[in-house]
């Protein structure tokens, strides 16, 4: 072999273990960041799962805003009957 040719596998040598060093860092990268994927959706999955169990008496808001309308009701009464009374108190 003529050292032209020498020269040329010697270069194909470096870059295939440049191309393969490459890949192994990408793989061990990726291997990293799905573990670290896997880790964080078990803890979406319980904050879901909290968030559920928050939101699951929900029904009660639309008897609780029929209360609330009903306290206020009865408040406007007590403030008209006592405008009505202290105006005539004060005349």
């Amino acid at each position: 072999m003529d050292a032209q040719v020498e020269n040329l596998w010697l270069w194909a040598n470096i870059l295939g273990s440049v191309v393969v060093v490459a890949v192994a860092a990408l793989l061990t990268l990726l291997v990293i960041f799905v573990h670290r994927i896997h880790g964080r959706v078990g803890g979406i999955k319980s904050t879901l799962e909290a968030t559920k169990a928050n939101t699951e008496d929900t029904a009660l808001i639309t008897a609780t805003a029929g209360g609330v309308e009903l306290v206020l009701a009865e408040g406007l009464e007590h403030h008209l009957f006592l405008g009505r009374v202290l105006d005539k108190v004060r005349s």
